[in-house]
């Protein structure tokens, strides 16, 4: 694959500054949408099967690689298979986990959330939620899915007031995602999450991929970032599910799929 233009000034001067030093680039990728197709059952999702041989490339050639998600850290590892990766850093539950050299650091879970964890179930009943809804426990978060409900969005949209209020309730904020409502503690985000790296490792440029509203944070990361003289890349896992990130990405590339052929024409631009 020719290593696609993007589309904007700001994400030109991102990928060449890449280009041009790799050995000081900051490479961060969401999990779900982005290196792994969205399944109905998030237990089923695994990475894209050339995701391993990729990012080790790209390491290989000096590229601090990092994966962002809402899953666990060690979780994404394993879905992934990337536990092998060189220097890989994965930070998950929005930066609560980190993940480096096989071990997961991490604080308590927060008091909020093994409330919500309690008190989810009735708020569901009382709202009269459609069979298909489920729960996922997280560890460090709860979360809604409405994707096996007859109407996925209708419910979405109806369960949005009572999780909030559910969350207000426990000190929790409601982070909407791809038919799935999530509450977890205020102030762990993607954002804040791709900062506490760049932060960490100074570097001379930094790219993020996702797909998701979840996203949207670590986009305004790199937009501040940008606007503080720090050249940065956004790319946009695409899908008809949600296009607030493609309106805003430098790069659009089909899904999954789009993400490994763009991440190996990086590979083969650095060889």
């Amino acid at each position: 694959m020719v290593l696609p233009p993007p589309s904007t000034e700001a994400g030109r001067r991102g990928l060449d500054s890449l280009l041009a030093e790799p050995g000081r680039a900051l490479l961060a990728l969401d999990f779900d949408g982005t290196l792994a197709p969205i399944v109905p059952d998030p237990d089923a999702a695994r990475g894209h099967p050339e995701v391993p041989a990729v990012l080790t490339r790209l390491a290989g050639a000096g590229v601090h690689i990092a994966v962002v998600t809402g899953r666990p850290a060690g979780t994404a590892v394993e879905y992934a298979g990337i536990a092998d990766v060189p220097g890989l850093v994965v930070l998950g539950h929005y930066g609560l986990e980190r993940w480096q050299d096989g071990r997961v650091t991490a604080p308590e879970v927060s008091e909020g959330v093994q409330r919500a964890r309690r008190e989810v179930d009735r708020v569901l009943a009382e709202a009269g939620t459609p069979d298909g809804t489920w729960v996922e426990d997280k560890g460090r978060a709860v979360a809604v899915h409405t994707r096996r409900t007859p109407d996925p969005q209708g419910t979405f949209e109806s369960l949005r007031e009572p999780l909030a209020a559910l969350a207000r309730d426990c000190g929790l904020v409601v982070e909407p995602g791809r038919y799935v409502l999530e509450l977890r503690p205020e102030g762990a985000d993607k954002g804040a999450a791709l900062g506490s790296l760049v932060d960490e490792l100074h570097p001379a440029s930094v790219t993020f991929a996702g797909d998701d509203l979840g996203d949207l944070t670590a986009y305004d990361e790199v937009d501040r970032r940008r606007d503080a003289g720090l050249p940065g890349l956004l790319v946009c896992s695409g899908s008809t599910e949600t296009t607030a990130l493609a309106e805003r990405a430098d790069l659009v590339v089909d899904g999954p799929d789009g993400v490994v052929a763009l991440l190996a024409a990086l590979a083969d631009e650095l060889a």
